[in-house]
Formats: structure tokens, sequence, C-alpha cells
């Protein structure tokens, strides 16, 4: 996904916020703040979950990618991986106890002991790396398209998933979480997030969350929305996004 946020973009991502709410049949949602945290503003966030307790984050740009242990309370790393400066780190996920972590544009993923971040392997993916989950069984990944990959734990692809939203194609599906059952995923450039069925691809419902970080907290170098993750010890649900000052947690409210 570009860094730069063309004029062309920026209009298709506006094109398909326009879309939010427009069939009886998605339910739309506005998003609560239920509480705020700390964000570290030189995290551009690609990843962001929960495993086991704690609190994961892989970041991007060429020369500041890391994958961290970040205590929530704070925004602080507990502990960092930083990758060469030629690599774009993205999507991030633990499955099985091992770590999968996407690259951009280098074609490769990488491999990690999750417990020690020790490297394990390398493998080669054919296609951008955006966003990456985890349904409990399998690696799901985007790629900015409007088409989700479903893998295995050697980045085989097992099934593609097509998302629409009454009938269209939902482009520039970016960062991912895996929440009762659903597919969350931010739409790159806008403050969409669509909540998807794994089984059809169907948009079954949309979250508006424009206005999340107030202009008062905004600067020049702050970047989009992007970044869902949910702790599964309390059903709890954080967004921020790149470079963001803030991290909320949040609830739905749907729109009347």
């Amino acid at each position: 996904m570009t860094r730069k946020i063309s004029c062309a973009l920026a209009l298709a991502a506006l094109l398909l916020s326009g879309l939010t709410g427009c069939s009886a049949r998605v339910r739309a949602y506005k998003v609560k703040v239920e509480k705020e945290y700390p964000h570290d503003t030189a995290s551009y966030t690609q990843g962001l979950f929960f495993d086991g307790g704690k609190f994961y984050e892989s970041t991007g740009q060429y020369g500041e990618s890391s994958f961290r242990i970040v205590d929530l309370e704070t925004g602080n790393a507990l502990k960092k991986l930083d990758f060469a400066p030629k690599y774009f780190a993205e999507g991030s996920v633990i499955l099985n106890g091992k770590l999968y972590i996407l690259t951009w544009t280098n074609k490769v993923a990488f491999v990690y002991d999750a417990a020690t971040l020790e490297y394990l392997q390398t493998y080669s993916y054919p296609r951008e790396g955006w966003g990456l989950t985890t349904d409990g069984k399998s690696l799901i990944a985007s790629d900015g398209s409007s088409r989700l990959f479903f893998l295995d734990e050697t980045f085989k692809v097992t099934k593609t998933l097509s998302v629409t939203l009454d009938g269209r194609a939902m482009r520039y599906l970016n960062e991912l979480e895996y929440i009762d059952g659903k597919i969350w995923a931010n739409v790159y450039t806008s403050d969409l997030i669509l909540i998807i069925d794994p089984g059809t691809g169907k948009v079954d419902a949309t979250v508006d969350c424009s206005g999340l970080l107030p202009r008062s907290l905004r600067t020049p170098k702050t970047d989009v929305l992007n970044g869902i993750a949910q702790d599964p010890a309390t059903g709890k649900i954080y967004l921020t996004g790149k470079y963001w000052p803030r991290l909320y947690e949040i609830s739905l409210v749907e729109s009347k």
C-alpha cells in the first residue's frame, strides 16, 4: 500500500465511505469511545492484536519497521524487534505458537517463535502484504484489493474470498481482525471499517469511525485510521491509526 495518499485513492475512499448505511440489510454503526490510552506517535501501525494476555503491534515504513510487545497503559514497547531498513513490515498475527509477519512489497513473510521472538523461517510471498489475522485455523490476509486470502501455515492459499457490499467489490481492504466469527477490515485512507461474513464475503455491517481522533490531536504527520484489536479475555475492542497519539477502547452504537 502506498504510504503517500494520492488524490485518486482519497477520492475512492470517499466514495466507499458514502456506501455506509446504503442498505437496510447492512447494519451501520458509529463508534463510542469508552476509554483512551497513549499510543506511540512514532508507530506507523500495520498490525494490532492481543494474544495470551499480551498486546502486540507491527509497524511499517522503510527504516522504521518493527514488531513490539506493548504496554497498554503507557503505549511503550516492552520488547521490540527491529527490521532491516530494506523491509517494510505489515500485518502480523500469532497462530499455534508462531508469529507471522507480512512485508509490503518485499515478497517475503517472516515466522518467529511467539514466546521468544526468535527467528524461525522466511517464506516467499507472491503478492503485496497488507493485513493479517486468523480464525484459529487459517491465516487470513489482505493485499489492498477486494479479496481476502485464507492461508495455511506455509502461506499456501486454501481459499480466496471476494468482499462485497450490496454486490459492489470493496477495495483497499487493509488491517484485519477476527472478532466473534466475523472479519473486521479497515478500508485504507478512509474512516470506514467493514464487518465481513467469512463464509460469503458479504459485508454484514459498516463502522463509521469519523472523528475518532479529534483535530486537536492531529499534526501534519498524523496518518489514517489503521489498527483493530480485540482482547479475547475481556471482549474489549481497540482502534488506533498510523502515527496516532491515542489508542481507543470503543463500543458500537447502531446508527438510526
